[in-house]
């Protein structure tokens, strides 16, 4: 019982006799941000400057420039939401 006893207090003197170990350690966590982007600006619809009184192709065209207007204000509004995510 005495030598289990020394052999303990050995082993602890051995333990206080060292210099802890100090050492810096990086850890990487991510970070939520909130997401800032401008505003998607709203265009000047071609099919709002048309009149009852123009031609009817006219208004055709103004009508496929406003679809292609619509298209892509669409796919700035996703890429614009798709960039947050």
């Amino acid at each position: 019982m005495k030598l289990l006893l020394l052999g303990f207090v050995v082993l602890l003197a051995g333990c206080a006799g060292r210099e802890p170990e100090v050492r810096t350690v990086r850890v990487e966590v991510p970070v939520q941000m909130p997401c800032r982007l401008p505003v998607v600006a709203v265009p000047a619809w071609a099919t709002d400057s048309i009149k009852k009184t123009d031609s009817l192709e006219l208004k055709v065209r103004a009508l496929l420039a406003e679809r292609r207007q619509r298209i892509g204000y669409e796919r700035e509004l996703l890429a614009s939401s798709r960039s947050c995510s």
